[in-house]
């Protein structure tokens, strides 16, 4: 989250960073309570001496007391496994989290380059096209115009031609 929230515009980023901020503390607080609690359970031989030396008047304390106080730290030790696992799940499932994100942001850099990539060649495709087009406008254009001056040539010879040939018969037949 840490990553994702600094590669945002700063606008965005610091109040995301205020509340990644917020939410660390939120889990640092709570793994020192856990801490608290699991320290609680380390003691929980301490307290069952205590309370069996206190038991010493064994007749003064009720056997639905002692089965109610069994049950009750039966209770204690399954919540307290039940946390320990919680907390196991969460970590796991955070280090899954930040895993995804770096992937994420990997592919992220990999479709931008590409994309930029891409862009790139066609931008030189196109612009070869046009110089292409525009050059054999060019060629068309002069072939055009030799075309042209060769037919204006072609028909000038042949009026030449015909004039020369007229001439020719005209002396000939004239004499």
């Amino acid at each position: 989250m840490d990553l994702e929230a600094r590669s945002l515009q700063p606008n965005v980023k610091a109040v995301l960073l205020a509340k990644l901020r917020e939410y660390k503390s939120d889990l640092n607080n709570l793994k020192s309570e856990h801490k608290r609690l699991a320290s609680a359970n380390s003691n929980q031989a301490a307290r069952d001496d205590l309370l069996e030396s206190g038991m010493a008047d064994a007749m003064s304390v009720s056997a639905n007391q002692r089965g109610r106080l069994m049950m009750s730290t039966e209770r204690l030790n399954e919540s307290s496994d039940r946390i320990k696992e919680s907390r196991r799940t969460m970590l796991e499932t955070e280090e899954l989290g930040v895993s995804i994100l770096q992937d994420l942001h990997q592919q992220r850099q990999s479709l931008l380059h590409a994309n930029d990539t891409v862009f790139l060649l066609l931008k030189n495709k196109l612009h070869g096209v046009d110089d292409n087009i525009s050059k054999s406008k060019k060629i068309l254009t002069n072939m055009s115009r030799r075309m042209s001056r060769n037919k204006w040539i072609i028909s000038s010879i042949i009026v030449v031609h015909v004039v020369a040939i007229a001439l020719i018969l005209y002396f000939k037949l004239s004499k």
